[in-house]
């Protein structure tokens, strides 16, 4: 089917004349192609100087009609989307006020389903967005194809990367609708869990999202769960994003130790890595973590567990020269307990990067919005977009003589050092009393098409397959989908991803 007529069909009719302009763009493309052909182009020729004084001849080239149409369309759309933005957050909020004032519940339904609406109206905003995004890729490589002497693609495309209705972030419209819906079912929080040694353990089923699915899912998902948005004082920012940006350095040694044995499944394999959460670079403290294989079949769960150090104490404690006595110093413990539990976790992966010469390897960083009833752990389910892998500590050097330990952010990253997911990833932890099944909800969800599970998928395992490929031994089984195929051969290690196969 030709483009022209499937944005056609999509179109939604009351919307119809604020769509890209498809057909008048690919009419002055052919005007332009014809005139080439002839040789009658004029505007083939541009001197290499002008005047402010001298008043200039209307340029009316097919091209030049393109171009002006094209900016015209970006204009239109931007406009449109940022229209109807608003008029959703103002909708949004006076349902909100609805909702508080109907203290006796007395429209719940009419609520929910002014709520639906809402929800629904967000989600044909984006099929809207997504049409027209794709349209503007689809005639600039018709014009490139076709008039290959002015190519303008790679131009166009960076141009359309910084329009606010490609760049912006809506996701605050997302938030009033998950604290309307949670308003509307009557959600408490469960009791804080104080236990500050942070172990628990999860039952996790992982799934892929295709981008374009990703707010339809979070609509699902916020029906039921509410999204699990704090600040640091523990106040809801209701006007915030979803979303929080997650950075993780993934520790291991030349031989790939920990990759391999998190790969194999092996019993007691590790993880350790360095998370920081909210920006690009890490605060003043962050958590290191640590990350142990149970085997299932036995009953046993794996399990996590972490403590908090200063960021500037990183190196010192990889180096062993910040001591187990300076940490507790200058910690601060509510109990004995929690003084005891941060004592045996300080020592033994102190004593693991030493032993096993573990150095930064692999960072991963991903927008995470997360739906939970807060510190109820029944269903809990976080969606993960934005995923990127990059390299890190690419010289090999300890982090002792670097004197980092994650790579500096005011040097570019060079293509072979990154790659860039092409899904969002979808996790869904339940915990159920022995018995009890999932949720209808959550079985909806799960078969609906928009996910697809991937049995055991990891972020730090896909990282080191595409980006470090002749350090290891063995590969994941999904390196072969072909979805995420382009994605690694943007990296040029992917090349020799099948020599280690």
């Amino acid at each position: 089917m030709k483009f022209g007529k499937y944005i056609d069909e999509q179109a939604r009719p009351d919307w119809r004349d604020k769509y890209l302009d498809y057909g008048q763009l690919k009419q002055y493309i052919k005007e332009a192609v014809a005139q080439l052909e002839s040789g009658s182009d004029e505007a083939a020729f541009s001197p290499r100087t002008t005047s402010l004084s001298v008043a200039k001849n209307a340029n009316n080239s097919p091209e030049s009609n393109f171009f002006n149409k094209l900016e015209l369309e970006v204009k239109k759309i931007s406009e449109f989307t940022e229209k109807l933005v608003k008029q959703l957050r103002a909708q949004t909020k006076a349902l909100q006020a609805k909702v508080t004032n109907d203290k006796d519940h007395q429209h719940n339904n009419d609520l929910m389903q002014e709520a639906q609406r809402l929800g629904d109206e967000f989600l044909s905003l984006e099929k809207y967005v997504n049409l027209n995004y794709l349209g503007f890729h689809k005639i600039l490589k018709k014009h490139d194809k076709l008039m290959p002497h002015t190519p303008c693609r790679q131009f166009y495309i960076t141009h359309l990367h910084q329009q606010p209705w490609v760049q912006g972030n809506y996701s605050d419209v997302l938030v009033h609708l998950s604290n309307i819906y949670s308003d509307l079912r009557g959600d408490t929080s469960g009791v804080k869990n104080e236990d500050s040694a942070q172990g628990f353990v999860r039952s996790t089923t992982k799934y892929w999202v295709r981008t374009q699915d990703a707010t339809s899912v979070k609509h699902h998902i916020l029906q039921h769960l509410p999204v699990f948005q704090f600040k640091k004082d523990d106040t809801k920012d209701e006007n915030g994003p979803d979303n929080q940006l997650i950075n993780s350095v993934y520790l291991d040694n030349s031989s790939m130790e920990l990759y391999h044995g998190r790969l194999d499944k092996k019993p007691s394999a590790l993880a350790i890595r360095i998370r920081w959460y909210g920006s690009p670079e890490p605060g003043d403290s962050v958590f290191v973590e640590r990350k142990t294989h149970r085997e299932s079949w036995k009953g046993e769960e794996s399990v996590k567990d972490r403590i908090t150090l200063p960021k500037a104490k990183i190196v010192d404690f990889l180096d062993g020269s910040y001591t187990l006595d300076m940490a507790i110093k200058e910690g601060r413990f509510k109990t004995d307990t929690d003084k005891e539990t941060f004592k045996k976790f300080f020592q033994e992966v102190q004593q693991a990067v030493d032993s096993k010469q573990l150095r930064p390897m692999i960072r991963t960083q991903y927008n995470r919005a997360a739906f939970q009833v807060p510190f109820d752990a029944t269903v809990r389910i976080s969606l993960d977009t934005n995923l990127a892998m990059i390299k890190e500590n690419t010289d090999g050097q300890p982090v002792g003589l670097l004197h980092r330990w994650y790579r500096d952010p005011n040097q570019p990253i060079p293509r072979t050092d990154i790659t860039r997911f092409p899904h969002a990833v979808l996790e869904v932890k339940l915990s159920l009393p022995e018995g009890q099944v999932a949720p209808e909800w959550v079985t909806d969800l799960t078969e609906s098409g928009f996910l697809t599970e991937v049995h055991k998928f990891s972020k730090f395992i896909h990282g080191t397959a595409t980006l470090l490929p002749d350090m290891i031994a063995a590969v994941p089984y999904w390196i072969d989908d072909e979805s995420v195929r382009p994605s690694m051969l943007q990296s040029a290690g992917y090349r020799d991803i099948h020599q280690a196969e």
